[in-house]
Protein backbone atom coordinates (compact mmCIF):
# COMPACT_ATOMS: atom_id res chain seq x y z
CA UNK A 1 0.00 0.00 0.00
CA UNK A 2 2.70 2.54 0.67
CA UNK A 3 3.98 2.43 -2.79
CA UNK A 4 0.71 2.73 -3.96
CA UNK A 5 -0.19 5.85 -1.69
CA UNK A 6 3.47 7.30 -3.02
CA UNK A 7 1.94 7.43 -7.09
CA UNK A 8 -1.04 8.72 -5.94
CA UNK A 9 0.18 11.47 -3.66
CA UNK A 10 2.03 12.40 -6.18
CA UNK A 11 -0.44 12.56 -8.60
CA UNK A 12 -2.43 14.78 -6.06
CA UNK A 13 0.43 16.92 -5.41
CA UNK A 14 0.66 17.81 -9.84
CA UNK A 15 -2.71 19.17 -9.21
CA UNK A 16 -2.13 21.10 -5.80
CA UNK A 17 1.14 22.09 -5.95
CA UNK A 18 0.41 25.55 -6.80
CA UNK A 19 -1.65 25.44 -3.40
CA UNK A 20 1.03 24.04 -1.73
CA UNK A 21 3.67 26.59 -2.76
CA UNK A 22 2.27 29.22 -0.86
CA UNK A 23 1.46 27.49 2.21
CA UNK A 24 3.35 28.55 5.36
CA UNK A 25 1.43 27.41 8.07
CA UNK A 26 -0.86 24.69 9.43
CA UNK A 27 -1.33 21.70 8.36
CA UNK A 28 1.50 20.09 5.15
CA UNK A 29 1.34 16.49 5.35
CA UNK A 30 -0.83 13.88 6.94
CA UNK A 31 0.03 10.00 5.62
CA UNK A 32 -1.60 6.49 6.20
CA UNK A 33 1.17 6.14 8.47
CA UNK A 34 0.83 9.12 10.97
CA UNK A 35 -0.64 7.72 14.76
CA UNK A 36 -4.51 8.84 14.45
CA UNK A 37 -4.88 11.19 17.52
CA UNK A 38 -5.30 14.70 18.80
CA UNK A 39 -2.56 17.05 18.89
CA UNK A 40 -2.58 19.74 22.39
CA UNK A 41 -0.20 22.61 22.19
CA UNK A 42 -0.18 26.10 23.88
CA UNK A 43 1.22 28.51 21.66
CA UNK A 44 3.74 30.88 23.63
CA UNK A 45 2.26 34.22 22.94
CA UNK A 46 -1.16 33.82 23.02
CA UNK A 47 -3.24 33.15 25.88
CA UNK A 48 -5.39 30.00 24.43
CA UNK A 49 -4.80 26.41 24.27
CA UNK A 50 -5.29 24.44 21.03
CA UNK A 51 -6.14 20.50 20.44
CA UNK A 52 -6.57 19.74 16.52
CA UNK A 53 -6.93 16.27 14.94
CA UNK A 54 -4.67 14.54 12.41
CA UNK A 55 -6.30 16.95 9.66
CA UNK A 56 -5.00 20.21 11.32
CA UNK A 57 -8.38 21.13 12.49
CA UNK A 58 -9.40 22.94 15.44
CA UNK A 59 -11.63 20.12 17.69
CA UNK A 60 -11.67 22.15 21.21
CA UNK A 61 -9.71 25.17 22.73
CA UNK A 62 -9.29 26.62 26.30
CA UNK A 63 -9.24 30.34 27.30
CA UNK A 64 -7.13 31.80 29.19
CA UNK A 65 -6.35 35.27 30.52
CA UNK A 66 -2.57 34.30 30.76
CA UNK A 67 0.17 33.39 28.25
CA UNK A 68 1.57 29.83 29.29
CA UNK A 69 4.84 29.15 30.93
CA UNK A 70 5.43 26.78 28.80
CA UNK A 71 3.13 23.95 29.43
CA UNK A 72 -0.29 22.49 29.09
CA UNK A 73 -1.36 19.24 29.80
CA UNK A 74 -4.85 17.65 29.55
CA UNK A 75 -5.48 14.99 32.69
CA UNK A 76 -7.82 11.98 32.19
CA UNK A 77 -10.52 13.85 33.67
CA UNK A 78 -10.35 16.33 30.78
CA UNK A 79 -9.39 18.58 32.57
CA UNK A 80 -6.38 21.16 31.17
CA UNK A 81 -3.73 22.00 33.67
CA UNK A 82 -0.93 25.00 32.57
CA UNK A 83 1.23 27.01 33.86
CA UNK A 84 0.35 31.12 33.30
CA UNK A 85 2.40 34.11 33.42
CA UNK A 86 2.60 36.80 36.16
CA UNK A 87 4.66 39.88 36.65
CA UNK A 88 7.77 39.53 38.60
CA UNK A 89 10.13 41.90 38.32
CA UNK A 90 12.92 39.99 40.49
CA UNK A 91 12.79 37.40 37.49
CA UNK A 92 12.28 39.76 34.52
CA UNK A 93 15.15 38.88 32.92
CA UNK A 94 14.71 35.06 32.97
CA UNK A 95 13.73 32.75 29.93
CA UNK A 96 10.61 30.64 30.90
CA UNK A 97 9.21 33.24 34.13
CA UNK A 98 5.84 32.30 34.95
CA UNK A 99 4.33 32.40 38.13
CA UNK A 100 1.32 30.85 38.77
CA UNK A 101 -0.74 26.87 37.32
CA UNK A 102 -4.13 26.70 36.42
CA UNK A 103 -6.39 23.97 36.56
CA UNK A 104 -9.07 24.55 33.52
CA UNK A 105 -12.64 22.30 32.69
CA UNK A 106 -13.17 20.91 29.36
CA UNK A 107 -16.15 23.73 29.14
CA UNK A 108 -13.32 26.43 30.11
CA UNK A 109 -14.04 26.83 33.57
CA UNK A 110 -11.56 28.05 36.09
CA UNK A 111 -11.17 25.82 38.77
CA UNK A 112 -8.38 26.11 40.30
CA UNK A 113 -5.09 27.80 40.33
CA UNK A 114 -2.10 28.07 42.71
CA UNK A 115 0.38 31.11 42.52
CA UNK A 116 4.22 30.78 43.32
CA UNK A 117 5.65 34.24 42.69
CA UNK A 118 7.59 36.35 45.09
CA UNK A 119 10.77 38.37 45.67
CA UNK A 120 12.69 34.76 45.92
CA UNK A 121 11.12 32.44 44.58
CA UNK A 122 8.57 32.36 40.65
CA UNK A 123 7.36 29.20 38.83
CA UNK A 124 8.99 28.55 35.72
CA UNK A 125 8.84 26.21 32.51
CA UNK A 126 7.15 22.98 33.62
CA UNK A 127 4.87 21.37 35.82
CA UNK A 128 3.87 17.76 36.34
CA UNK A 129 0.28 16.08 37.60
CA UNK A 130 0.81 13.10 39.83
CA UNK A 131 -1.40 10.17 39.95
CA UNK A 132 -2.54 11.04 43.57
CA UNK A 133 -4.08 14.67 42.14
CA UNK A 134 -1.17 16.75 43.43
CA UNK A 135 0.86 18.74 41.20
CA UNK A 136 4.70 19.53 40.96
CA UNK A 137 5.91 22.77 40.62
CA UNK A 138 9.29 23.66 39.08
CA UNK A 139 10.10 27.38 40.80
CA UNK A 140 13.44 29.49 41.23
CA UNK A 141 14.71 29.67 44.68
CA UNK A 142 16.72 32.68 44.80
CA UNK A 143 19.42 33.35 46.97
CA UNK A 144 21.75 36.28 48.00
CA UNK A 145 25.36 37.02 46.90
CA UNK A 146 26.41 35.95 50.64
CA UNK A 147 24.77 32.79 50.91
CA UNK A 148 26.09 31.88 47.50
CA UNK A 149 29.39 32.69 48.88
CA UNK A 150 29.32 30.61 52.14
CA UNK A 151 27.67 27.48 50.31
CA UNK A 152 31.08 28.45 48.62
CA UNK A 153 30.44 29.57 45.12
CA UNK A 154 33.75 31.23 43.53
CA UNK A 155 32.03 33.82 41.74
CA UNK A 156 28.69 34.91 41.76
CA UNK A 157 26.56 38.36 40.79
CA UNK A 158 24.23 40.13 43.30
CA UNK A 159 21.55 37.00 43.39
CA UNK A 160 21.96 33.24 42.27
CA UNK A 161 18.92 31.16 41.49
CA UNK A 162 18.86 27.77 42.65
CA UNK A 163 16.25 25.66 41.87
CA UNK A 164 13.45 24.17 44.24
CA UNK A 165 10.67 21.34 43.32
CA UNK A 166 7.27 22.07 45.59
CA UNK A 167 4.94 19.42 45.25
CA UNK A 168 1.19 20.60 45.86
CA UNK A 169 -2.07 19.25 47.24
CA UNK A 170 -5.26 21.13 45.21
CA UNK A 171 -7.89 22.86 47.54
CA UNK A 172 -10.64 23.09 44.62
CA UNK A 173 -13.04 24.79 47.13
CA UNK A 174 -11.04 27.75 49.17
CA UNK A 175 -8.18 28.31 46.35
CA UNK A 176 -4.57 27.36 46.95
CA UNK A 177 -3.32 24.25 48.37
CA UNK A 178 -0.91 22.64 50.62
CA UNK A 179 2.68 22.04 50.73
CA UNK A 180 3.23 18.66 50.84
CA UNK A 181 6.42 17.83 49.71
CA UNK A 182 9.62 19.87 48.89
CA UNK A 183 12.92 19.31 47.20
CA UNK A 184 15.85 21.99 47.11
CA UNK A 185 18.90 22.08 45.50
CA UNK A 186 20.71 24.18 47.76
CA UNK A 187 20.70 21.32 49.64
CA UNK A 188 23.25 18.63 47.66
CA UNK A 189 26.22 21.05 46.88
CA UNK A 190 29.45 20.38 46.80
CA UNK A 191 32.28 23.06 45.97
CA UNK A 192 36.31 22.12 45.96
CA UNK A 193 37.10 26.10 46.07
CA UNK A 194 37.20 26.66 49.84
CA UNK A 195 37.73 24.40 52.79
CA UNK A 196 36.53 27.24 55.29
CA UNK A 197 33.01 27.23 53.38
CA UNK A 198 30.43 25.34 53.10
CA UNK A 199 29.88 21.84 51.56
CA UNK A 200 33.48 21.28 51.06
CA UNK A 201 34.32 17.90 49.46
CA UNK A 202 35.57 15.85 46.76
CA UNK A 203 33.35 17.10 43.69
CA UNK A 204 34.92 14.09 41.66
CA UNK A 205 34.22 11.12 44.27
CA UNK A 206 30.54 13.04 44.69
CA UNK A 207 28.19 12.69 41.85
CA UNK A 208 25.35 12.28 43.90
CA UNK A 209 25.70 16.35 44.66
CA UNK A 210 26.14 18.97 42.73
CA UNK A 211 29.06 21.31 42.04
CA UNK A 212 27.81 25.03 42.75
CA UNK A 213 31.15 26.28 40.95
CA UNK A 214 30.21 24.64 37.71
CA UNK A 215 28.72 27.13 35.11
CA UNK A 216 29.33 26.04 32.03
CA UNK A 217 31.65 29.08 30.72
CA UNK A 218 29.44 32.07 32.27
CA UNK A 219 30.48 32.19 35.75
CA UNK A 220 28.17 35.18 36.03
CA UNK A 221 24.62 33.89 34.79
CA UNK A 222 22.60 34.05 37.26
CA UNK A 223 20.18 31.40 36.51
CA UNK A 224 22.88 28.76 37.22
CA UNK A 225 20.87 25.60 36.67
CA UNK A 226 17.84 26.99 34.62
CA UNK A 227 16.17 23.53 34.69
CA UNK A 228 13.37 23.29 32.06
CA UNK A 229 11.18 19.60 32.59
CA UNK A 230 10.01 17.98 36.02
CA UNK A 231 8.74 14.38 34.92
CA UNK A 232 7.66 11.79 37.43
CA UNK A 233 8.09 8.17 36.87
CA UNK A 234 5.00 6.18 39.10
CA UNK A 235 6.85 2.41 39.19
CA UNK A 236 10.06 3.66 40.80
CA UNK A 237 9.06 6.80 42.72
CA UNK A 238 11.65 8.81 41.10
CA UNK A 239 11.35 12.44 39.78
CA UNK A 240 13.78 13.23 36.60
CA UNK A 241 14.80 17.26 35.79
CA UNK A 242 15.91 18.25 32.43
CA UNK A 243 19.03 20.81 33.32
CA UNK A 244 19.97 23.21 30.93
CA UNK A 245 22.52 25.11 31.59
CA UNK A 246 24.24 21.88 32.94
CA UNK A 247 23.57 20.13 29.69
CA UNK A 248 22.24 16.74 31.74
CA UNK A 249 19.49 15.24 33.20
CA UNK A 250 19.38 14.38 37.29
CA UNK A 251 17.31 12.02 38.71
CA UNK A 252 15.98 12.15 42.63
CA UNK A 253 13.80 10.23 44.79
CA UNK A 254 10.18 11.68 45.68
CA UNK A 255 9.64 8.40 48.36
CA UNK A 256 11.66 10.65 50.83
CA UNK A 257 9.70 12.21 53.57
CA UNK A 258 9.38 16.35 53.55
CA UNK A 259 12.56 16.24 55.91
CA UNK A 260 14.12 13.66 54.09
CA UNK A 261 14.62 14.93 50.94
CA UNK A 262 16.59 17.57 52.38
CA UNK A 263 19.33 15.16 53.71
CA UNK A 264 21.40 12.76 52.24
CA UNK A 265 19.70 9.39 53.80
CA UNK A 266 16.42 7.93 53.75
CA UNK A 267 13.95 7.35 50.96
CA UNK A 268 13.15 4.01 49.48
CA UNK A 269 16.60 4.31 47.72
CA UNK A 270 18.32 5.45 51.07
CA UNK A 271 19.58 8.28 49.42
CA UNK A 272 17.48 11.53 51.14
CA UNK A 273 17.76 13.97 47.97
CA UNK A 274 20.88 12.44 46.44
CA UNK A 275 20.84 12.63 43.07
CA UNK A 276 20.06 8.93 42.05
CA UNK A 277 21.59 9.31 38.46
CA UNK A 278 22.85 12.16 36.26
CA UNK A 279 23.66 12.04 32.56
CA UNK A 280 24.72 13.87 29.40
CA UNK A 281 27.92 16.13 30.73
CA UNK A 282 30.32 14.08 33.25
CA UNK A 283 32.20 17.70 32.59
CA UNK A 284 29.75 18.64 35.35
CA UNK A 285 31.31 16.16 38.04
CA UNK A 286 35.11 15.93 37.16
CA UNK A 287 34.59 13.04 35.42
CA UNK A 288 35.12 13.67 31.70
CA UNK A 289 36.12 16.08 29.59
CA UNK A 290 34.27 17.92 26.67
CA UNK A 291 34.49 15.05 24.29
CA UNK A 292 32.42 13.35 26.78
CA UNK A 293 29.57 15.21 26.62
CA UNK A 294 26.88 14.10 24.83
CA UNK A 295 23.78 16.66 26.11
CA UNK A 296 23.94 20.42 24.80
CA UNK A 297 21.21 22.64 26.02
CA UNK A 298 18.86 19.54 26.35
CA UNK A 299 15.01 19.92 26.68
CA UNK A 300 11.71 18.22 28.08
CA UNK A 301 12.89 14.67 29.65
CA UNK A 302 11.06 12.12 29.94
CA UNK A 303 10.41 8.34 30.52
CA UNK A 304 8.98 6.49 27.62
CA UNK A 305 6.02 4.38 28.85
CA UNK A 306 6.94 0.64 29.38
CA UNK A 307 4.29 -0.47 26.67
CA UNK A 308 6.02 1.88 24.00
CA UNK A 309 8.64 1.01 22.24
CA UNK A 310 11.98 1.92 23.78
CA UNK A 311 9.79 1.45 27.00
CA UNK A 312 11.55 2.67 29.79
CA UNK A 313 14.32 4.82 28.53
CA UNK A 314 14.74 8.26 28.38
CA UNK A 315 13.87 10.66 25.51
CA UNK A 316 15.34 13.73 25.30
CA UNK A 317 15.17 16.83 23.05
CA UNK A 318 19.13 17.64 22.16
CA UNK A 319 18.91 21.45 21.19
CA UNK A 320 22.65 21.31 19.75
CA UNK A 321 23.38 18.22 19.19
CA UNK A 322 26.83 19.05 16.74
CA UNK A 323 27.67 21.71 18.62
CA UNK A 324 29.22 24.14 17.08
CA UNK A 325 27.03 23.00 14.26
CA UNK A 326 23.66 24.57 14.43
CA UNK A 327 21.56 21.31 14.38
CA UNK A 328 19.35 19.04 16.87
CA UNK A 329 18.24 16.22 17.41
CA UNK A 330 16.22 13.53 19.36
CA UNK A 331 17.99 11.12 21.57
CA UNK A 332 17.05 8.10 23.65
CA UNK A 333 18.87 6.69 26.36
CA UNK A 334 19.00 3.21 27.92
CA UNK A 335 20.13 3.94 31.46
CA UNK A 336 21.48 1.27 33.56
CA UNK A 337 18.68 0.72 36.36
CA UNK A 338 17.38 -2.42 37.30
CA UNK A 339 13.98 -3.64 38.38
CA UNK A 340 13.89 -1.57 41.39
CA UNK A 341 14.99 1.46 40.56
CA UNK A 342 18.47 1.24 41.30
CA UNK A 343 21.14 2.91 38.69
CA UNK A 344 24.75 1.03 38.21
CA UNK A 345 27.76 3.43 38.76
CA UNK A 346 31.24 2.17 38.09
CA UNK A 347 32.76 5.14 39.74
CA UNK A 348 33.46 7.04 36.71
CA UNK A 349 30.90 8.33 34.17
CA UNK A 350 27.41 7.34 34.47
CA UNK A 351 26.68 5.17 31.67
CA UNK A 352 25.75 4.22 29.33
CA UNK A 353 28.56 5.82 26.60
CA UNK A 354 26.34 6.49 24.25
CA UNK A 355 22.67 7.16 22.58
CA UNK A 356 20.32 4.18 22.21
CA UNK A 357 18.64 5.92 19.42
CA UNK A 358 18.87 9.01 17.63
CA UNK A 359 16.78 11.75 14.86
CA UNK A 360 18.40 13.80 12.77
CA UNK A 361 16.97 15.41 9.69
CA UNK A 362 19.23 14.13 6.31
CA UNK A 363 20.58 17.74 6.35
CA UNK A 364 21.17 18.01 10.16
CA UNK A 365 21.21 22.06 10.02
CA UNK A 366 17.51 21.16 8.62
CA UNK A 367 16.53 20.87 12.41
CA UNK A 368 17.09 23.40 14.50
CA UNK A 369 15.91 24.59 17.63
CA UNK A 370 18.40 26.52 19.63
CA UNK A 371 15.77 26.39 22.92
CA UNK A 372 12.49 24.81 23.76
CA UNK A 373 11.12 22.20 22.21
CA UNK A 374 9.79 18.18 23.28
CA UNK A 375 9.69 14.89 21.63
CA UNK A 376 6.87 12.11 22.02
CA UNK A 377 6.98 7.95 21.63
CA UNK A 378 3.64 7.28 19.61
CA UNK A 379 2.21 3.87 20.05
CA UNK A 380 2.78 2.95 16.73
CA UNK A 381 6.55 3.54 17.35
CA UNK A 382 6.14 6.81 16.01
CA UNK A 383 7.80 9.81 17.57
CA UNK A 384 5.94 13.50 17.62
CA UNK A 385 8.65 16.19 17.50
CA UNK A 386 8.16 19.97 18.34
CA UNK A 387 10.65 22.02 16.99
CA UNK A 388 10.07 24.51 19.01
CA UNK A 389 11.13 28.13 18.36
CA UNK A 390 9.27 28.32 15.14
CA UNK A 391 6.54 25.99 16.28
CA UNK A 392 6.88 23.39 14.00
CA UNK A 393 5.53 20.08 14.70
CA UNK A 394 6.42 16.57 12.37
CA UNK A 395 5.93 12.64 12.88
CA UNK A 396 8.52 10.80 12.21
CA UNK A 397 7.94 6.93 11.58
CA UNK A 398 10.99 4.28 12.73
CA UNK A 399 13.10 4.73 10.09
CA UNK A 400 12.87 8.53 10.12
CA UNK A 401 10.53 9.52 7.24
CA UNK A 402 8.47 12.72 8.00
CA UNK A 403 4.40 10.61 8.48
CA UNK A 404 2.78 14.10 9.48
CA UNK A 405 3.46 18.14 9.49
CA UNK A 406 1.94 20.93 10.92
CA UNK A 407 3.30 24.70 11.78
CA UNK A 408 1.57 26.55 14.66
CA UNK A 409 -0.44 29.04 13.07
CA UNK A 410 -0.95 31.29 16.16
CA UNK A 411 0.60 34.22 17.25
CA UNK A 412 0.25 37.09 19.87
CA UNK A 413 -2.26 38.54 17.94
CA UNK A 414 -3.98 35.16 17.24
CA UNK A 415 -4.82 32.99 14.59
CA UNK A 416 -2.56 34.08 11.16
CA UNK A 417 -3.69 33.85 7.34
CA UNK A 418 -2.26 31.51 5.21
CA UNK A 419 1.02 32.71 3.88
CA UNK A 420 1.89 35.26 6.11
CA UNK A 421 5.49 35.15 7.50
CA UNK A 422 6.03 32.54 9.95
CA UNK A 423 7.23 34.63 13.32
CA UNK A 424 6.44 34.79 16.62
CA UNK A 425 5.12 31.18 16.63
CA UNK A 426 7.21 29.65 19.40
CA UNK A 427 5.94 26.46 21.01
CA UNK A 428 7.05 24.80 23.76
CA UNK A 429 5.48 21.30 23.76
CA UNK A 430 3.05 19.71 21.84
CA UNK A 431 1.40 16.30 22.50
CA UNK A 432 -0.70 13.77 20.57
CA UNK A 433 -3.45 11.96 22.82
CA UNK A 434 -4.84 8.83 21.12
CA UNK A 435 -8.77 8.34 20.25
CA UNK A 436 -9.26 6.62 23.37
CA UNK A 437 -7.45 8.74 26.14
CA UNK A 438 -10.05 8.79 29.05
CA UNK A 439 -9.85 12.94 28.56
CA UNK A 440 -11.84 12.52 25.62
CA UNK A 441 -14.52 9.77 26.48
CA UNK A 442 -18.09 11.82 25.59
CA UNK A 443 -16.73 14.52 24.60
CA UNK A 444 -17.40 16.31 21.36
CA UNK A 445 -14.42 16.32 18.85
CA UNK A 446 -16.44 17.21 15.74
CA UNK A 447 -13.62 18.85 13.17
CA UNK A 448 -14.24 22.87 13.40
CA UNK A 449 -11.92 23.89 11.04
CA UNK A 450 -8.22 25.15 10.46
CA UNK A 451 -7.69 27.39 13.41
CA UNK A 452 -6.08 29.93 10.60
CA UNK A 453 -8.04 31.63 7.45
CA UNK A 454 -7.46 31.03 4.21
CA UNK A 455 -6.13 27.56 3.86
CA UNK A 456 -7.53 25.74 0.64
CA UNK A 457 -5.11 22.77 1.01
CA UNK A 458 -6.91 19.65 1.38
CA UNK A 459 -6.07 16.74 4.38
CA UNK A 460 -5.42 13.06 2.79
CA UNK A 461 -6.51 10.75 5.20
CA UNK A 462 -5.38 7.06 4.10
CA UNK A 463 -7.54 3.55 5.07
CA UNK A 464 -7.59 0.01 4.48
CA UNK A 465 -9.03 -2.20 1.99
CA UNK A 466 -12.27 -3.34 4.65
CA UNK A 467 -11.36 -0.12 7.61
CA UNK A 468 -14.39 2.14 7.80
CA UNK A 469 -12.89 5.59 7.42
CA UNK A 470 -13.06 7.67 10.76
CA UNK A 471 -15.11 10.85 10.78
CA UNK A 472 -16.55 9.62 7.61
CA UNK A 473 -18.59 6.75 7.78
CA UNK A 474 -18.34 4.91 4.42
CA UNK A 475 -18.97 1.46 3.71
CA UNK A 476 -17.28 -0.05 0.25
CA UNK A 477 -17.48 -3.67 -0.91
CA UNK A 478 -16.54 -6.13 -1.58
CA UNK A 479 -13.44 -5.44 -2.10
CA UNK A 480 -11.75 -7.15 -3.82
CA UNK A 481 -14.61 -6.75 -6.44
CA UNK A 482 -14.63 -7.74 -9.82
CA UNK A 483 -18.31 -6.02 -12.04
CA UNK A 484 -20.22 -3.99 -8.84
CA UNK A 485 -18.83 -2.02 -6.62
CA UNK A 486 -21.26 -0.95 -3.83
CA UNK A 487 -20.69 2.11 -1.80
CA UNK A 488 -22.96 3.16 0.58
CA UNK A 489 -22.55 6.66 2.85
CA UNK A 490 -24.27 7.47 5.50
CA UNK A 491 -22.72 11.12 7.14
CA UNK A 492 -23.79 14.26 6.90
CA UNK A 493 -22.32 15.34 4.15
CA UNK A 494 -24.14 15.98 0.59
CA UNK A 495 -23.00 14.93 -3.03
CA UNK A 496 -20.04 13.38 -2.50
CA UNK A 497 -17.73 13.14 -5.26
CA UNK A 498 -16.38 9.78 -6.20
CA UNK A 499 -12.89 9.15 -8.06
CA UNK A 500 -10.92 5.92 -9.19
CA UNK A 501 -7.73 6.64 -10.14
CA UNK A 502 -5.10 4.09 -11.87
CA UNK A 503 -2.11 2.89 -9.95
CA UNK A 504 -0.58 5.42 -12.33
CA UNK A 505 -2.92 8.07 -11.17
CA UNK A 506 -4.97 8.22 -14.33
CA UNK A 507 -8.71 9.18 -13.86
CA UNK A 508 -10.49 6.28 -14.59
CA UNK A 509 -14.38 6.55 -13.12
CA UNK A 510 -16.26 9.30 -11.81
CA UNK A 511 -19.05 9.78 -9.72
CA UNK A 512 -21.50 12.16 -7.61
CA UNK A 513 -22.64 10.49 -4.35
CA UNK A 514 -26.02 12.05 -2.74
CA UNK A 515 -26.24 11.91 1.46
CA UNK A 516 -28.01 8.49 2.49
CA UNK A 517 -28.01 6.49 -0.96
CA UNK A 518 -26.25 3.04 -2.54
CA UNK A 519 -24.41 3.45 -4.99
CA UNK A 520 -23.51 0.25 -7.22
CA UNK A 521 -20.45 1.28 -9.38
CA UNK A 522 -20.47 -0.49 -13.01
CA UNK A 523 -16.57 -1.57 -13.30
CA UNK A 524 -16.78 -3.97 -15.38
CA UNK A 525 -14.79 -2.25 -18.10
CA UNK A 526 -11.81 -1.87 -15.83
CA UNK A 527 -8.82 -4.12 -16.05
CA UNK A 528 -7.48 -6.47 -13.46
CA UNK A 529 -5.20 -4.18 -10.84
CA UNK A 530 -4.88 -1.79 -7.76
CA UNK A 531 -6.64 1.27 -8.08
CA UNK A 532 -7.44 4.33 -5.84
CA UNK A 533 -11.06 5.43 -4.65
CA UNK A 534 -11.32 8.53 -3.14
CA UNK A 535 -14.07 10.93 -2.15
CA UNK A 536 -13.23 14.49 -1.60
CA UNK A 537 -15.02 16.92 1.67
CA UNK A 538 -14.88 20.48 1.64
CA UNK A 539 -11.29 19.82 3.89
CA UNK A 540 -10.41 16.55 3.47
CA UNK A 541 -9.59 13.76 1.19
CA UNK A 542 -10.45 10.53 1.93
CA UNK A 543 -8.39 7.48 -0.13
CA UNK A 544 -8.83 4.04 0.07
CA UNK A 545 -7.53 1.14 -1.81
CA UNK A 546 -9.96 -1.09 -4.12
CA UNK A 547 -8.28 -4.41 -5.74
CA UNK A 548 -10.34 -5.40 -9.04
CA UNK A 549 -10.06 -9.05 -9.72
Amino acid sequence: MKNVKFLFVLSLLSVSSHVFAQQTIGLFLNTEESYNGYTLFAPMRNTSTFLIDNCGELVHSWASTRRPTFTAYLREDGTLIRAGRTINLNFSEAGGAGGMVEMIDWNGALIWNYTISTPTECQHHDIEYLPNGNVLILSWDSKTAAQAAQAGRAVSDSVLWSEKIIEVEPDFVNGGGTIVWEWKAWDHLVQDFDSLRSNYGNVAASPQLININFYNNDPLNIDWLHINSVEYNEKFDQIMLCVHAFSEIWIIDHSTTYEESATHSGGNYNKGGDLLYRWGNPQAYDQGSASDQLLFLPHNSYWIEDSLTDGGMIMVFNNKASDPIEASAVNIIDPPVDINGNYSYSGTAYAPSTFHWTYQAPVPTDFYSANLSSAQRLANGNTLICEGRIGHFFEIDPNGDMVWEYVNPVNGQGPMTQGDSVAQTQTYKCHRYSPDYPALSGQTLTPQGYIETGSTFPCIIYTGINEEGSDMDITLYPNPASEVLTIRFDGLYENIPIEIYSITGQLVYTEQMDTYKNIELDISTLNEGIYIIYFRTENRVYVRKLVIQ
